[in-house]
C-alpha cells in the first residue's frame, strides 16, 4: 500500500538495467519451473536509470511470478531491456512523457486477459486467483514503484494470446553507482540453519524457499498452520526458525508460533505479513519486541533480516548451531 500511495520510501541511484536483470536470472530460472521456458534479450542500448536496485528487482520478480501463475501448463517467458525515445507525435492510447526511457519487458504465452480485467490489474486486492492463492498486491506493488521512480508501467494482452508488460523509467547518462543488490555481500549472508517456512500464498512461499535455499539453508515448507505444527512435530532434527505469515486461514501465524515455542522451547520466529509493523502491533496480534518483516520485501532485505534474527540473544541455540556450520 505504501508503494502503491508512492509514500515508500526509495534508495534512488544510478543503475544498470541489464545488470540487475542479468543478476536475478539464477533465482528466477528455478522459480518459474520446468515447464516453463525462460529467455532474455538484452539489448547493449538499454542503458542506466535513477532508481532503487532492490526495488526494480522486486518489480521483475512480481512480474515474473506473475506470468508463471498465466501459464499453469507450462510456456514461454521473455524479459527484454531496450532503449526507446518517446517523441512529441507518440499516438498511442496511454501518455508517456516524451524523453529517452530503458524499457523492460516481460512477456508471456498464457491465458491472456480481457479488457475489463486489464482495466483493474493495477487495483491493491485486485486479483483473478482462487482464493487464498494471492493477495492482490503484487501489481499493485509494481505500479507504485514504477511511478515512484518516475516511470510508467502497462499491459498489452488478448485472451488466449498471452501478455506483455513494459516497464517505462526515465535513461540518465551518468555511470552506475553500484552493481545490483544480488550482489552485494549483504545480501549473499547466508547459513546451514533449518528454517520452517508457513505462508499461505504459494508465490511469495516459493521467492522465499528459493532464497533461502540459494544461500544455503535447508527449507521445511508448509501451506498453513496446520500442516507447519505437523511438519514440527514429525521432523526429529532441530529446527532453528520459523518463518511465518501473521494472518493465515485456519490456524494463524501467532498461534502456530505459540504451540510451536512449547513443542520446541528457543526456536526463532520470523513474522511476514503484508500489513505494517505498526498496524500488527497495535491490533494485538503481536508484541511490540517480535521479529517482523512486512511485504512486499527484497530479496537482501529477507536474507538480511533472516540472519538478523538468527544472531539475536533470543536465539542461543541458532548461534551455536551456526558456529559448527
Amino acid at each position: 500500500m505504501l508503494a502503491f500511495s508512492r509514500k515508500q520510501f526509495l534508495e534512488l541511484k544510478v543503475v544498470d538495467v541489464n545488470s540487475v536483470i542479468e543478476d536475478m536470472e539464477r533465482l528466477l530460472r528455478p522459480l518459474i519451473g520446468e515447464n516453463i521456458e525462460l529467455v532474455t534479450r538484452l539489448s547493449t542500448e538499454a542503458g542506466h536509470t535513477r532508481a532503487d536496485a532492490g526495488q526494480l528487482e522486486q518489480v521483475i520478480m512480481n512480474l515474473v511470478v506473475n506470468a508463471k501463475d498465466a501459464m499453469p501448463e507450462g510456456g514461454k517467458l521473455t524479459v527484454q531491456s531496450r532503449d526507446v525515445t518517446v517523441r512529441q507525435e507518440f499516438h498511442e492510447p496511454r501518455f508517456i512523457q516524451p524523453g529517452r526511457y530503458a524499457v523492460i519487458s516481460v512477456s508471456d504465452t498464457g491465458h491472456g486477459m480481457d479488457k475489463e480485467t486489464q482495466s483493474r490489474i493495477f487495483e491493491p486486492f485486485f486479483t483473478t486467483k482462487e482464493k487464498g492463492k494471492g493477495t492482490g498486491l503484487g501489481l499493485s506493488t509494481v505500479y507504485g514503484i514504477v511511478k515512484q521512480s518516475n516511470g510508467y508501467v502497462f499491459a498489452e494482452s488478448e485472451p488466449g494470446a498471452g501478455t506483455t508488460f513494459f516497464v517505462y523509467l526515465p535513461r540518465v547518462e551518468e555511470s552506475a553507482e553500484e552493481s545490483s543488490p544480488a550482489k552485494s555481500p549483504q545480501n549473499e549472508a547466508g547459513g546451514c540453519e533449518t528454517v520452517l517456512l508457513v505462508e499461505d500464498e504459494e508465490s511469495v512461499r516459493e521467492l522465499v524457499r528459493l532464497t533461502l535455499t540459494a544461500r544455503g539453508y535447508k527449507v521445511l515448507e508448509a501451506e498453513n498452520g496446520e500442516c507447519g505444527l505437523r511438519i514440527a512435530e514429525d521432523f526429529k532434527e532441530h529446527i532453528d526458525i520459523l518463518i511465518t505469515d501473521v494472518v493465515m486461514p485456519g490456524m494463524g501465524g501467532r498461534e502456530l508460533a505459540k504451540k510451536l515455542l512449547a513443542l520446541r522451547p528457543g526456536i526463532s520466529v520470523l513474522y511476514l505479513s503484508g500489513y505494517t509493523e505498526d498496524t500488527v502491533v497495535t491490533q494485538g496480534a503481536l508484541g511490540p519486541d517480535t521479529a517482523f518483516l512486512q511485504k512486499p520485501f527484497t530479496l537482501q532485505n529477507l536474507a538480511k533480516k533472516v540472519r538478523d534474527v538468527l544472531r539475536s540473544k533470543s536465539a542461543p541455540k541458532s548461534i551455536a548451531k551456526s558456529a559448527s556450520c
